[in-house]
């Protein structure tokens, strides 16, 4: 009878996930780790469903049907069923609403993307209009505008579903990318109100129904500060457009179930979220919020990844035993999961900071740390996302190719995170700007409160480690333009490792200490090992690979 390979399994992705546990443990009061596990462990096992479901059926796109059989502009969009039962799942567990709950303080964030990371791959990149939405939400919270608040604030954060709206987020022209100065897209105001008319090239979820979109009124100077942020409702009241008129949907590299589409407005009816100039300023919250569900969903692709390759190397045979018992493939597993589970220390840390941030409990270094950890925990994961889905496809050899196996779609998929929210030299380039205004010292007072948490020689090497690395960084800062500007990218990138290894370090200790799990310290030697070029913390190498690779307790 000939072979037949079973393919990888998925079992509940809260119950499985071992990082992501042990991490609420530390973080989360009990009560309320308590009360939020009936949705973690509903959301692990939605998880665990699509990707069950995915291996049923052929992937399916949004359609987009301009002309009505009577020749009616009706430009109606058929989404995929991930999307059509995502304002369901996002209203009932509270994914944007978590985020804003007072009651929960400043742990709301976590509680929120603990939720956010477990959705993320099964939502078919849902994740995205509910980014924009939680931007939003925080953008109009900070505006002043009354009225706006009290008319979008109850759809944005509700948790009903007929409810619940989501939001787009419409900055990027044909004339102006990164650079929105260049935007063409024009206000006019007459009696009923403020009217928008231009091209929008990037309308990610063109579904939503609402949108914050950058104009200029007319008169305004050109630049960046002659523009105004606007809030608009995508449908009138009648449920037609909102003098929107669909061009076409973008034919992608991957996120192609997500509608992202081409657009000119045409006298649509907006508000004024703010003053009328400066608009881009009033996008900075929104950037802050949609970079971190943007380091959320490629920390939740790289622990697909992993755990779809951890599953296989279990099931499939090569040269007598399962791929994980060979030296070189284990290895490579336990290299992913030491760089993953850094990555998800320093993305958790930049929730725990938000969270402060939001209820005024972040003191001065604690928020000048989190303007600088926006950009450099984007910058970072959305490279290291692409690396690991790109091993992950090799780890599955020719398997990992076929578009049916669900694996490519990992690889295309993640490369969006890296341009999403302003491009990997975009956020060397502000992380940069954050580090001209305050240097180093917020990185470096966070590290040793950090270390002094911890106990044992490794932590101390970490230390040493750590020192070295920023240092060094320093002395790249103070060349003289252009020279800093052209290091921009790799101090970013030393800044960020050093600071994830710092947070790793401090849960290796608590794990150690407290659960008697010695695999985040594992981790930890492994990640300084290699992330800085350095050896020395490499002893018991053999045990600890085995022991990251398959994830077992030892």
């Amino acid at each position: 009878m000939t072979f037949v390979q079973s393919p990888p399994q998925l079992g509940n992705q809260y119950r499985e996930d071992r990082v992501l546990r042990s991490y609420l443990r530390r973080v989360l009061p009990a009560a309320q780790l308590l009360t939020a596990e009936g949705t973690l462990d509903a959301l692990g096992e939605h998880a665990a469903m699509a990707w069950r479901r995915h291996g049923l059926s052929r992937r399916r796109e949004p359609a987009l049907t301009r002309w009505d059989a009577w020749g009616n502009r009706v430009d109606r969009i058929e989404l995929t069923h991930a999307w059509r039962e995502g304002p369901g799942i996002a209203a009932r567990h509270g994914l944007i609403a978590t985020g804003h709950d007072t009651v929960l303080g400043a742990n709301a964030r976590v509680r929120q993307f603990a939720l956010v990371y477990l959705y993320h791959v099964a939502s078919e990149f849902y994740t995205c209009p509910l980014a924009m939405t939680d931007g939003a939400a925080t953008a109009l919270k900070t505006s002043g505008n009354r009225a706006l608040v009290e008319r979008a604030l109850p759809h944005f954060l509700s948790r009903d579903p007929a409810q619940f709206w989501t939001s787009g987020q419409w900055m990027t022209e044909t004339a102006g990318g990164s650079d929105v100065g260049n935007s063409e897209t024009v206000a006019r105001r007459d009696q009923q109100g403020w009217r928008l008319s231009g091209r929008k090239w990037f309308t990610s979820a063109i579904n939503a129904d609402a949108a914050l979109a950058l104009a200029r009124p007319l008169g305004n100077p050109a630049g960046a500060d002659g523009l105004a942020l606007f809030y608009l409702e995508t449908r009138d009241e009648r449920g037609d457009w909102n003098g929107i008129r669909i061009d076409r949907l973008k034919d992608k590299l991957g996120t192609r179930e997500l509608p992202t589409a081409e657009i000119h407005l045409h006298d649509a009816n907006a508000t004024l979220v703010g003053e009328p100039a400066h608009g881009v300023r009033a996008v900075v919250p929104v950037l802050q919020v949609t970079r971190l569900w943007n380091s959320m969903g490629a920390l939740a692709t790289m622990r697909r990844c992993i755990a779809l390759a951890r599953d296989y190397a279990q099931r499939r045979m090569a040269f007598g035993r399962p791929l994980l018992e060979q030296p070189l493939y284990a290895d490579m597993l336990a290299s992913l999961q030491a760089e993953f589970e850094a990555a998800f220390h320093l993305v958790f840390h930049a929730a725990e900071l938000l969270g402060r941030v939001q209820v005024r409990q972040a003191d001065e270094q604690q928020q000048h740390l989190f303007r600088l950890l926006t950009p450099l925990v984007k910058l970072w994961t959305g490279a290291l996302a692409v690396r690991i889905a790109s091993d992950t496809v090799e780890a599955f050899g020719g398997m990992g190719y076929l578009e049916d196996s669900g694996i490519p779609q990992l690889l295309r998929d993640a490369q969006v995170f890296s341009i999403w929210e302003g491009a990997g030299n975009v956020q060397a380039l502000d992380a940069l700007n954050a580090l001209a205004a305050h240097g180093t010292a917020p990185l470096r007072n966070a590290q040793r409160a950090l270390l002094a948490q911890t106990q044992g020689a490794d932590y101390s090497d970490v230390a040493q480690l750590t020192q070295i690395a920023l240092t060094a960084a320093e002395t790249r800062l103070r060349e003289p333009h252009p020279l800093n500007e052209a290091s921009a990218r790799g101090v970013a990138m030393v800044c960020a490792r050093t600071l994830a290894a710092t947070l790793l370090a401090r849960h290796a200790d608590w794990s150690q200490r407290n659960l008697g799990d010695p695999r985040p310290l594992f981790a930890l030697r492994r990640f300084c090992a290699h992330g800085m070029g350095l050896d020395r913390l490499h002893a018991r190498r053999a045990t600890e690979t085995r022991s990251l690779a398959d994830d077992q307790q030892v």
